[in-house]
């Protein structure tokens, strides 16, 4: 499970950095919505742990949007006139006080749908807005090796962390924004506040795609067995995503 975690995370860190210089920060803010991340650590849970806790544990990781989406707009505004890692300090603090707010709704999947998707319905009201600039030159092999190389360390961290818990925990920390983070700090650094923000408020429109596929496996689960539950929670997340998107592009 691991090796598939730091190969694909890198990977699509990899693929969002270049839509990123190629298309702009709202593609890849919606790329980065998608589970990239917390997918895997429910599959691979169902098959290590079962699916009862498995269940519980994707029930957590969809209340857990509120945290990601309370991440992006504590580091959205605190980027506005702080340096990149105290704006990663506050965005943390900001995930982990969510997070102790999710603890106190009811532990299931009707109550963590109500909390996503209001959760996603009022974020475009709060994350600030910014003039974006971005080039169209190569991004240095460095630079993406660099983000590569932290994906995987946040991935190393937030599995050594969740695997110590529960799995109301572990679901929480199974959907810890590391995309987010990587992306945030890294297109902070290279591009400025403004491609941050913007790719940070487009990032709450692509966790459509992650409520689909979470929701899939808090329902499915324990009654449709992991093979069927999870094709068809990957099927939502591709659809939902594409979906988004269309939505997205007749919008703008």
């Amino acid at each position: 499970m691991l090796a598939l975690k730091l190969l694909l995370v890198p990977a699509f860190l990899a693929v969002i950095s270049f839509a990123g210089k190629r298309w702009g920060p709202n593609v890849a803010g919606w790329l980065a919505g998608f589970p990239s991340l917390t997918g895997p650590i429910l599959l691979f849970l169902a098959i290590e742990q079962g699916p009862e806790f498995t269940a519980r544990a994707a029930v957590s990781s969809l209340a857990a949007v509120f945290a990601a989406v309370a991440f992006g707009v504590a580091y959205a505004w605190a980027c506005r006139r702080l340096h990149w890692f105290w704006s990663w300090v506050c965005a943390v603090l900001a995930w982990a006080a969510a997070g102790l707010l999710i603890g106190l709704i009811p532990n299931s999947a009707l109550a963590a749908l109500a909390v996503a998707l209001l959760t996603l319905f009022i974020a475009p009201r709060v994350f600030p807005r910014a003039r974006v600039q971005w080039g169209s030159n190569a991004l240095p092999a460095t630079e993406l090796l660099l983000r590569m190389v932290a994906g995987a360390a946040m991935v190393l961290l937030v599995t050594a962390a969740a695997e110590a818990l529960g799995s109301a925990w572990t679901g929480l920390f199974a959907a810890f924004p590391v995309m987010s983070t990587v992306l945030a700090v890294f297109s902070h650094r290279a591009n400025g506040p403004g491609f941050a923000i913007a790719l940070l408020r487009s990032m709450a429109g692509g966790f459509y795609s992650f409520i689909a596929y979470c929701l899939s496996v808090a329902v499915l689960l324990e009654d449709w067995g992991f093979a069927v539950t999870f094709i068809i929670a990957v099927t939502a997340a591709v659809v939902v995503q594409g979906t988004a998107k269309a939505i997205m592009m007749r919008s703008a």
